[in-house]
Order: C-alpha cells, then structure tokens, then sequence
C-alpha cells in the first residue's frame, strides 16, 4: 500500500509540470490570440487617425491658402484704395482744387528761345546845350519821369547873356543825368531821357534753331509771371557770336517789363488738333507713372496716362482719359502728398 501510494505520487509530481506547461501554453495562446484579434483594430483605428489627421493638416494648409489669398486680395484692395484721395469739396475748395474737362486742343509746335529785354534805341534821347553857357537852374533828378516839352534847365549863354530853357524831347524816365547848377554847359550829354513804353526782346538763335525760325512768324513769351504775343521783326546776324538775334517789339505802356529783364520765349512753328488734350499744370507722377487727378464724386482717383505731342501749356492723350472727365488742374501736388502718405503708412 505503501509502495502503491508512492508510486501514484510520483506519477502525479511528474504530470504535475506538464498540465501547468499545457496551461500556460493554452493560456498564452489565448492571449495571443486576443491580442491578434485586438491588432487589426487598432492598427485599423492608427491608420484612421492618421488619414484624419492628414486631412486636418491638408484642411489646415487649404485654409492658410485661402487665407493667404484672401490677404493678398486684402493688400491689392488695400493698395488700390491708396491710389485715390478722398475729401469733401469744402476741403477742396479751402486747398483750391481746380478741376477742368478733359477736351480737344490746338496744339502749337514752337522753338524754346532764350534772351533779354533792351530799351528800343529809337526812343533814347541824349539832350544838350544850344549854346555854351552857365547853368542857372536844374529841374529834375536821375529818375523821374518827364513829358515832352518840360523844362529839363536853364542855361544863361556866355555870348547874349540872355537865359534859355532845355527842353525834354520826348515823353520818359531820366536815366542820366550830368547837370548842375553853376556848372558851364558845352558840348556835353546833360540829360539822358529813354521811354520804356515799347521795349525789343531780343533772342539768341542757334544754328540748330535757325533753321526753324524766320521772320514773321509768333512767338509767346513769358517774363515775370506774364505771357505776351509778339511777332518776330528782325533776323540779325552775328559777324562774332555763334547764335544770330531774333527781335521781337512789345508794348510796355503799363510798365511791367523792365530792360535788362532775362526772358523765354516760344517761336511757333506749327499748329495741329488733337482730340483730347489736358494740361501740362496736371501731369503728377507716382510709381513711375505720369498721370492725372480724375474727379469721381469726393475721390480724387490718380489714372495713369499714355502721353504723345506737346505746346507749352497742353499735352495730347493717347489713352487714359475720355473726353468729359473732369481732372484736377491746381494744386495737384497736394492729392499727390496725400497718397505718398497713405502708401508710407500702409507700407509701416
């Protein structure tokens, strides 16, 4: 009995390690199993979240590109709103904005010319004694203005003793004067009288401009903030000057031209319509650009032009512009200034 008992607990001491080994090994089967089982959903639910996720990042890139559109369109917006100016028209009354029509002109081709005012030597006159003789009274001083048949001095001859009167000749200013009282009168200038009513406006023409300019041909000249119409009198020509003088006579009654005066002028030398013309006070240039001030209602919208033939006030538009637009002509510079600031704080 003994022995029997033994034996059955050695047979169940060494069945013992193979049932637990069968376990484990049954168990871990199960486990793997399980875990087999579990695999393919995660591995599912990895690659659902990373295919979600690359359409997060693909939404979050086509919303950055949307947005980055969006602020360029914001920019151009932006940019295309620097290019007008807007003021209520009291505003632009109390700057003195000018508008004008954009319209057809006559243009006129001309030659520019530079030169000077001279007195005109017809209306010199140098005044002397008749007689030689002592001078016993002096009237007027270096720069007044005299009339014709004014007493200039009284001179007392040397031969009859007698007293007589020097006379100015014609209407103008003393310009010199060698007169005085107690002084001998002989051969000498005593008074030197010039009108200045008429004066010569004498242009300098050089070889390449005379080809250009004759006789009788308009010019427009300007001096001292004035615009005056002439017509060219004379051609002279230089035996030691390389330029020949184009003179051209003006009126000077009101006395607004002095001799001596530099000067510009215009000799026209061609005349022509265009359709569509503004003026050259207008033309403003930004980035590059030459152009003019449209008025839109209470904006001032700067519109680049293409430009071709010019005079001195006017210059043709090819494109750009209709006829019957109203473009600022005055104090352009000022909307210009204005613009200049808004791009400078929009770039800030």
């Amino acid at each position: 009995m003994k022995s029997h008992l033994t034996l059955a607990m050695f047979i169940a001491a060494w069945l013992m390690p193979m049932q637990v080994m069968a376990a484990n090994e049954q168990e871990h089967a199960h486990v793997h199993a399980k875990e087999q089982a579990v695999k393919p959903q995660s591995d599912a639910k990895k690659n659902e979240e990373h295919e979600k996720h690359g359409e997060n990042e693909e939404h979050e890139e086509h919303e950055e590109h949307n947005e980055h559109e969006g602020h360029d369109e914001n920019d151009e917006h932006e940019h295309n709103e620097t290019l007008s100016s807007r003021i209520s028209d009291d505003m632009a009354t109390a700057v003195n904005i000018v508008t004008d029509r954009a319209d057809s002109q006559r243009l006129r081709q001309h030659q520019v010319v530079y030169g000077k005012l001279s007195a005109d030597p017809n209306r010199i006159s140098h005044v002397n004694a008749r007689f030689p003789g002592i001078l016993t009274s002096v009237k007027f001083s270096l720069g007044d203005s005299v009339k014709a048949g004014d007493v200039l001095a009284v001179v007392e001859s040397n031969e009859s003793l007698n007293t007589y009167a020097i006379k100015a000749p014609i209407d103008g200013v003393i310009i010199q004067r060698s007169a005085n009282v107690g002084e001998v009168a002989q051969q000498q200038t005593l008074f030197s009288i010039a009108d200045f009513g008429s004066l010569w406006a004498d242009f300098r023409l050089y070889p390449s401009q005379q080809v250009a300019v004759a006789t009788g041909q308009n010019v427009v000249i300007l001096a001292a903030d004035t615009e005056i119409n002439g017509v060219i009198a004379h051609i002279i020509p230089s035996l030691t000057q390389p330029y020949q003088l184009a003179r051209v006579k003006l009126d000077n009654r009101d006395g607004k031209l002095s001799s001596g005066q530099l000067i510009e002028g215009a000799v026209i030398s061609g005349e022509f319509n265009v359709e569509l013309a503004v003026k050259k006070s207008a033309i403003q240039i930004l980035d590059n650009q030459s152009g003019v001030f449209v008025k839109n209602n209470t904006e001032y919208v700067f519109t680049p032009l293409q430009l071709g033939r010019s005079d001195m006030d006017y210059v043709e538009v090819i494109a750009g512009l209709k006829p019957g637009q109203w473009y600022v002509t005055t104090n352009s510079y000022l909307l210009k200034a204005d613009l200049e600031k808004s791009e400078a704080e929009h770039a800030h």
